[in-house]
């Protein structure tokens, strides 16, 4: 019983200092991040917000100023960073380190004429590989001139392969444009927030309208109100269909119960007014008019709270939701949480057929309230490539010394709907998306080929010619998916692994290098049945038709492998005789040998009486024996005289 209560009081400890700050109640409160783009120096905003230079997070690019900046209050919006894929590649990407969780993402682009050449860009923008944010020129006026700020909520995946818990926001020049950024800002978000639990791990939700319906713009980096996961509350003013009549209303000052609470913690200021309708009209009604995109789903929060302390018992204020046109609920705050209470209402919308999305709310009993509003559209994650291969990618983009204009940056094959990096070609697996092909040939390449390439198990054909690249060729080379291997101009050395040549490759240039040794019979076979083959230009291979002979011990000032195994061959048969000879004359003794072994006892009579006994008994027989043999002419050890 008292290690059950231990165990209660303990789960009670973790439960109140995970709700004292909610930042821990989800990802680790230390990944939140504030990066003024194109920003020469940190800096902390007048509203205590630290911002940090860009230049922690590798994006490349140049630095860039708007063309007005005194309309600007804040500094972060003054700068910008832009990319031209000229010199930056197609892909730039801003790297952030983020656990696994979810996270609040806002991006802040103006373009203001900062480049003089009166045309905002086209370009899109990915967060974890999957494409959330496109802008297409020319830009609206407002946005264009005075910037516009766009937010989504993601997850952040990590696995173990990619060595490293980092997620990728990443920029796509479309044409020739350079895409750009001011800001961007991260925080984590409660894992279980906006329905976490089901759609959490597969979901982006992107902010296609985030409302307070009874106050101006607040929010941190705005105002000095708080919102636990930097969330920023639009005054929706520019959203209400104004042809109806509104008032708003407030609290009075009285405290909003069930506000900044898990896993949403929505502030209880957006629930200390609201907007309704004007006058005593029973048939009033409240609607906004949401932009959205057909091809999507959306998931759509109302927010409502009895703030009229004149309603004070349920039936006194009922109304219908109305979404794109369908009644989909009814309604009556004090029935379902009394007064002043903050009340949430979540709904899936489908299978839109307008670009303009109706929510409307029709009067039943009293006149309809309304809060604030939330629309999201809900994109789902992009399937991305094989952990290991995109490591593998990774890997080879730093051994191969790859330039900046080629933009590998972020997955190398997602979104789909970008190409995937210059010179790779990707194809949908059983796991996700593999490599099939590398074409790097004349890119000016200086480095190595790493044995990480091993990984590329579905590559199929490998174009790295006419570049400089040095180093032997890894024994990951040998993949038996491959069909073509073309290596040719360039500066490698070395022998040609054996592991190279497979049953499917049926082209191997290996022609213009510095390669030697035998060729590994099994790639040379790839000519033999109907392949193409080209070892020329490499004066030190040999052991093939058209190839000189491999000398039969010696090669380049030195053994080779035919000379080393034929030197350790004698070497062992050498030992073995000298164990040979050892054995006969040390070990193996004959029935007449001496035997010098001390006695055991020195101070034994009798043992050195027999000792001399045995040695008596073998000089007689030696005697006799040469007595028997001894002829004519000879002389035995007893008498010199001729017989």
């Amino acid at each position: 019983m008292q290690l059950l209560l231990l165990r209660l009081l303990l789960l009670a400890a973790v439960a109140a200092r995970a709700s004292d700050d909610p930042f821990l109640s989800g990802a680790q409160a230390n990944h939140s991040y504030n990066i003024d783009c194109g920003g020469a120096a940190d800096f902390t905003s007048a509203f205590g917000r630290r911002w940090l230079a860009d230049r922690y997070f590798s994006a490349g690019g140049n630095a860039g100023m708007v063309a007005e900046p005194h309309r600007f209050p804040q500094p972060q919006e003054r700068t910008l960073r832009f990319f031209p894929p000229s010199s930056a590649g197609k892909s730039s990407c801003y790297s952030l380190p983020l656990p696994p969780g979810r996270y609040y993402l806002r991006v802040f682009s103006v373009y203001d004429n900062y480049d003089s050449k009166l045309r905002s860009p086209s370009f899109d923008v990915s967060a974890d590989a999957t494409l959330v944010l496109s802008f297409r020129s020319p830009w609206p006026e407002t946005a264009a001139r005075y910037g516009a700020y766009s937010d989504l909520i993601f997850p952040s995946h990590y696995t173990a392969a990619t060595s490293n818990a980092t997620t990728d926001v990443c920029f796509y020049s479309l044409s020739t444009d350079a895409p750009l950024v001011a800001s961007i800002e991260v925080a984590p978000v409660h894992p279980l927030a906006y329905d976490g639990a089901t759609t959490g791990a597969a979901i982006v939700l992107v902010n296609y309208g985030r409302l307070t319906c009874g106050n101006g713009l607040f929010g941190p980096g705005f105002t000095n109100d708080s919102d636990a996961f930097s969330r920023v509350w639009q005054a929706g003013t520019d959203f209400r269909n104004n042809g109806l009549s509104y008032d708003a209303i407030t609290a009075g000052g009285r405290k909003i119960f069930g506000a900044e609470q898990p896993p949403n913690y929505f502030p209880a200021k957006m629930y200390a007014s609201a907007v309704t309708t004007a006058g005593d009209a029973a048939d009033g009604e409240i609607e906004y008019l949401m932009p959205v995109d057909t091809r999507l789903s959306y998931m759509l929060w109302l927010h409502f709270a009895e703030i009229d302390a004149a309603v004070g018992a349920p039936g006194q204020r009922v109304f219908d939701v109305m979404l794109a046109g369908r009644n989909v609920t009814r309604i009556d705050i004090f029935k379902q949480v009394g007064g002043f209470t903050a009340f949430k209402w979540t709904y899936i919308v489908e299978n839109l057929t307008s670009n303009i999305m109706s929510v409307r709310l029709v009067p039943v009993v009293g006149r309809p309230i309304l809060c604030g509003l939330e629309n999201y559209a809900m994109v789902p994650l992009e399937t991305r490539t094989v952990p290991n291969q995109a490591a593998a990618m990774k890997a080879l983009k730093d051994s191969l010394k790859i330039p900046a204009r080629m933009g590998w940056n972020g997955d190398p094959c997602a979104p789909r709907t970008w190409d995937a990096w210059e010179g790779v070609t990707c194809h949908r697996g059983n796991k996700g998306l593999v490599i099939t092909q590398l074409d790097l040939g004349s890119q000016g390449l200086k480095g190595f080929i790493t044995d990480e390439i091993s990984h590329l198990t579905d590559l199929v054909s490998l174009n790295m010619s006419s570049n400089s690249l040095t180093g032997s060729l890894p024994p990951g080379l040998g993949q038996p998916s491959l069909a073509t291997l073309d290596l040719s101009s360039n500066q490698f050395t070395g022998s040609i692994p054996g592991t190279i040549g497979s049953s499917k490759l049926q082209t191997v240039l290996l022609n213009s290098n510095q390669l030697d040794g035998q060729v590994p019979e099994i790639l040379y076979s790839v000519g033999v049945h109907g392949g193409v083959i080209d070892l020329s230009g490499n004066k030190g291979l040999c052991g093939v038709p058209t190839l000189p002979a491999c000398a039969l011990f010696w090669e380049k000032g030195g053994l080779n492998k035919t000379g080393k195994i034929a030197l350790g061959a004698s070497f062992g048969l050498l030992l073995i005789v000298i164990l040979i000879v050892v054995y006969i004359v040390c070990i193996r003794r004959g029935p007449y040998d001496y035997d010098f072994e001390f006695p055991q006892d020195l101070t034994s009579i009798s043992a050195i009486s027999a000792k001399r006994n045995r040695y008596q008994r073998a000089k007689s027989v030696m005697l006799a024996e040469m007595d028997a043999h001894s002829t004519d002419g000879l002389y035995t050890n007893g008498d010199r005289s001729p017989r």
